[in-house]
């Protein structure tokens, strides 16, 4: 897909590599653990492992099922990551044991009523080190991370979700429309990166809109978007770059209930106050979907034969926090620390900063 861009900045240059030494997550947790309970929750800091190869590791320690072992969100391979792991406290003794890769350390314990949930998460804490910044890019970068942080950025879904050659929504879509039951995490991780591929698009076009109105008069975006010129006027008076429209699914932010739009007053203020994002269209079964204008800008991104996976809906707009920076002018170093929401991509963040896919590409 062709991503398009919120901001107008020039592309600001730097070097981005997911590793191990340049890529830091921490997992901040819903809320806190009661510290007694039948489930006994891990704090581990893993390296070059994925979540899946992380409960595949406590599942040999322990010789519990996969099905056994919490986890709240998953982790890339190519990251240090702090994450939260549950396991039924009776293999305490087992789990501390035999984890003894390298890879793996256990910083803290608690204990829970209950066992750990995905989706059971506040959101992600990132530091990430970019390379080759020169004084004047360091100076760019902290301009439009500043401003991003005020007025938020696109909630995209990063190109980790595509795999390898970003094609893999192509076979979650064959997969979906056969009507057949998914088998496995494989198949629902396709069909996921097909509904993600869709959201993808979707969030594009609303933001290609809304960067038309933007950056024209009333009269031509109304002839660039073939929209009634009444339509147009009432947008553009809207204060915030990325448009709201009757109809759209607002939700209190971070999280909370939804409700559809129908005063633009209202929707606008509680937006630009970070207490409430319009939300896009994850599809499947039993997902709600837009309304009025909102749902015939939603519609061509919709599709009813995927039913396999239940749907969802996904913030389209999110508010970064906590935002620090580290120079080191010698080195040309430039350590970003920063908070997003959970299910969020620091890439799709760092992205908007220069304006190209940071996916390194295979020779």
């Amino acid at each position: 897909m062709n991503k398009t861009y919120a901001y107008n900045h020039k592309p600001i240059p730097f070097n981005f590599s997911q590793t191990i030494e340049r890529f830091f997550v921490e997992e901040i947790p819903l809320f806190k653990f009661a510290d007694k309970g039948s489930n006994l929750i891990l704090k581990i800091r893993k390296s070059d492992m994925s979540t899946f190869k992380l409960i595949t590791v406590i599942a040999k320690a322990t010789q519990l099922e996969h099905r056994d072992i919490g986890y709240a969100g998953l982790k890339d391979k190519n990251a240090t990551t702090i994450q939260y792991i549950s396991i039924p406290k009776q293999y305490e003794k087992d789990v501390i044991k035999n984890l003894t890769t390298e890879k793996i350390e256990i910083l803290e314990k608690h204990y829970s009523k209950f066992p750990i949930k995905v989706g059971q998460l506040k959101g992600n804490r990132f530091s990430i080190v970019l390379h080759n910044v020169t004084t004047e890019a360091k100076e760019n970068i902290e301009k439009v991370a500043y401003e991003m942080l005020e007025k938020g950025i696109p909630n995209y879904y990063g190109y980790q979700r595509f795999g390898e050659d970003a094609r893999s929504y192509m076979q979650g879509k064959e997969i979906a429309h056969s009507g057949k039951k998914l088998k496995g995490a494989k198949e629902k991780l396709l069909v996921s990166a097909y509904q993600s591929y869709l959201y993808n698009n979707w969030l594009s076009e609303r933001i290609n809109i809304s960067k038309t109105i933007s950056s024209n008069t009333i009269e031509n975006a109304s002839t660039i978007l073939e929209y009634p010129k009444e339509l147009v006027e009432v947008l553009a008076k809207q204060p915030q770059f990325f448009k709201l429209f009757i109809g759209d699914d607002m939700q209190s932010y971070p999280y909370g209930k939804s409700y559809f739009l129908q005063d633009f007053n209202k929707g606008t203020k509680e937006f630009i106050a970070h207490k409430s994002s319009p939300t896009g269209l994850l599809v499947g079964s039993k997902v709600k979907r837009a309304m009025s204008d909102a749902r015939h800008l939603e519609e061509p991104f919709d599709d009813d034969e995927l039913y396999a996976l239940k749907g969802d809906r996904r913030y389209a707009w999110i508010f970064p926090e906590d935002l620090s920076f580290i120079y080191n002018e010698h080195s040309e170093q430039l350590t970003i620390d920063f908070y997003l929401p959970k299910g969020a991509y620091a890439t799709t963040f760092l992205e908007e900063i220069c304006k190209k896919s940071l996916k390194l590409k295979k020779s």
